[in-house]
């Protein structure tokens, strides 16, 4: 039986075999595992309310409370595009359909109230929101304990297939409310005392449904201390290997292309820092493995010297 999160994303609720092959080739998603790990770009704060009057072509994604007045379809059947006016007690703005014309009349209706979510664009010297995220007041309200709102990369087609950051997010939330769900840990319980880090599930929790401000950062913490350690831990394997199967080129004593050069060709004093950097090459160059050295220094500090004395070695 496959682990929990191994499950593919065709099984979840609201996927099915066409959603999950759109899924697969825009964003990668394959299984509920490549979902939890699909993180949220940006967090609206959903307590902040932009009035029409506020929006210009500048604005970036907002929220809007307030009240469908009427639809409008344009074009042909097969460029049919759908139009709606969208107000609030300080104007009006321009809500566009090109996709799911058919569906957004069945489910949406003038006159209630909704939230709206999107970008503001200016076309014809006119405001409008293209694929707007639309909820109704009461569905928001119930479903919003968060002032953080997760928004998802996305793209045009899984939009028209109805795939955008609120459905990903309906997604999202039906793997962590899955009666089967469970996040194995993957660091030891001595490297998250030591560090103070949020258990995994906790994290992954978080980042898609952040409580508040702390909480996400202690989450973000943690998923980037678990990358940045499998890295370094990657890399000391490739060593360790490396150590094991290479041996380097011996250089068992420094010679005189070196001793010249310090005792009659360098025309100062070698600093502390520079003698012990050398001394470190030198035990580098007699051990019989490879070496592989990152110099580091300010400007005028004496890298090329070091490299420079490291090559008379050679």
């Amino acid at each position: 039986m496959p682990v929990f999160l191994d499950t593919e994303i065709k099984f979840l609720k609201g996927v099915g075999p066409k959603r999950a092959e759109l899924l697969a080739t825009e964003l990668g998603i394959h299984t509920f595992s490549d979902l939890m790990f699909h993180f949220p770009f940006r967090y609206i704060d959903r307590s902040r309310f932009y009035s029409i009057a506020e929006l210009n072509a500048a604005s970036t994604y907002v929220q809007i409370r307030g009240v469908l007045k009427s639809f409008k379809t344009e074009g042909s059947k097969y460029k049919k595009r759908l139009k709606a006016s969208f107000a609030d007690n300080t104007g009006e703005i321009e809500l566009v359909w090109f996709q799911g014309v058919n569906w957004a009349l069945k489910n949406y209706h003038a006159g209630a109230e909704y939230v709206i979510f999107g970008k503001p664009t200016l076309f014809n010297r006119k405001l409008s929101i293209a694929h707007p995220e639309v909820e109704p007041i009461g569905k928001y309200l119930e479903g919003n304990k968060s002032s953080f709102l997760p928004h998802y990369h996305t793209t045009e087609k899984l939009k028209t297939s109805y795939l955008n950051s609120k459905a990903l997010q309906n997604l999202t939330y039906g793997v962590f409310s899955h009666p089967d769900f469970t996040v194995p840990e993957t660091l030891t319980p001595r490297l998250i005392s030591e560090h103070k880090l949020m258990p995994l599930e906790k994290a992954l929790r978080t980042l898609h449904f952040p409580e508040n401000t702390k909480e996400l950062q202690h989450a973000e913490y943690r998923i980037k201390f678990e990358e940045l350690f499998y890295i370094q831990l990657n890399i000391l394997r490739l060593k360790t290997g490396r150590t094991a199967s290479f041996k380097g080129f011996i250089f068992d004593k420094v010679g005189t292309f070196f001793n010249n050069f310090y005792k009659h060709n360098l025309p100062f004093e070698l600093t502390g820092a520079q003698k012990r950097v050398i001394k470190e090459i030198r035990r580098d160059t007699a051990s019989g493995n490879q070496m592989n050295r990152l110099l580091q220094g300010d400007v005028g500090s004496g890298k090329t010297l070091v490299a420079l004395m490291s090559m008379l070695i050679a």
